[in-house]
């Protein structure tokens, strides 16, 4: 997963500290006006590196996989609490690159104005280089400190290859999907929480012909209407649909999960609308109570009858070829 590997965002006292210490030790080791101009240097690269690596640690988001750049949004719009997301993320990167060139600039420019043979004289210039690259730091301070929080939220998401072919169950709470999603996945199923959900998200795995497939169960997001959703959990659903390869939706024909068979045909028809041109494979679970619902395949979780067919359905609608080496 993309975030995972974020590194920690220094705040700006730590990076003046580091840049300022360093610097009197570089300072020590000379004397004079040379000296000045060593601390000068020191601190101002310190400074200018270290907020580069901070930008450049993270993804272009102009060429992310979609999946992750609407998943970033969501998780950044609930964290920043407004509604810019990933917009937002990088107004506070762009304010952290202009810094590290700041304060590139201004170890320049003080190194040029050290009077020479003067070392009073040169240290009062550094003295003031030192406190012009402080103010530049003290205006990106909220900055980083919003950099860091963004990492924060999105280093711990559940991992979701959009790479890999991917079915997405959904349907209302007690249907059955948790039980499918456990009955037919390998013995690694993760349930993680993702920053926009109240329950927590589970992702399975399946191998086909050896090919490693994922199967993903979102409750708080695909289990209740559209119109019941806030903003955030839109974006969600609409980054699950670029990592979709097919939609296994199921319905309780016997009404046991407590919602009426009409409200369940309702919610397929929104999640079928929301996902496009993604297939959707419906699931009449339960079967062995009811069969009372129009379905492409009938199951019990319970019994075991029938889970093996919804899953192969799902993967022949997904019609995921994997491609293959090159061959002579």
């Amino acid at each position: 997963m993309i975030f995972e590997n974020l590194p920690t965002t220094p705040t700006s006292e730590e990076l003046l500290d580091k840049a300022f210490s360093r610097a009197a030790r570089a300072g020590r080791a000379k004397g004079g006006v040379e000296a000045q101009e060593s601390m000068l240097q020191t601190a101002s690269n310190i400074l200018g590196d270290n907020l580069h690596n901070v930008v450049s640690s993270w993804p272009n988001f102009d060429t992310v996989d979609p999946f992750y750049y609407e998943l970033a949004d969501a998780v950044l719009r609930r964290e920043f609490d407004d509604r810019r997301g990933v917009d937002d993320l990088r107004q506070h990167l762009s304010e952290v690159t202009w810094a590290s060139n700041k304060t590139h600039e201004l170890g320049r420019e003080y190194v040029g104005k050290l009077p020479r043979g003067d070392a009073d004289a040169a240290r009062t210039v550094r003295k003031q280089g030192f406190a012009r690259m402080g103010s530049v730091m003290d205006q990106v301070e909220d900055d980083l400190d919003a950099v860091g929080r963004a990492r924060d939220a999105l280093r711990d998401l559940p991992e979701i290859d959009p790479d890999d072919p991917t079915v997405v169950v959904a349907g209302y709470p007690n249907v059955g999907k948790s039980s499918f999603v456990n009955a037919v996945s390998s013995a690694d199923v993760e349930t993680a929480e993702y920053p926009f959900t109240t329950k927590g998200v589970q992702v399975g795995h399946f191998d086909v012909d050896r090919v490693r497939w994922q199967l993903v169960d979102t409750p708080g997001l695909l289990d209740r209407p559209a119109d019941e959703r806030n903003e955030i959990e839109d974006v969600a659903v609409s980054a699950l649909s670029h990592a979709a390869d097919a939609i296994l939706f199921f319905l309780d024909a016997s009404e046991t999960c407590g919602y009426p068979l009409d409200a369940q045909r309702a919610l397929r028809a929104e999640v079928a609308g929301e996902f496009g041109d993604v297939p959707l494979v419906t699931v009449c679970n339960k079967a062995d109570l009811s069969e009372a619902a129009e379905a492409d395949c009938y199951a019990s979780v319970e019994t075991g009858e029938g889970v093996d067919d919804a899953l192969d359905a799902a993967v022949d609608a997904a019609g995921y070829e994997p491609e293959l080496p090159f061959e002579g």
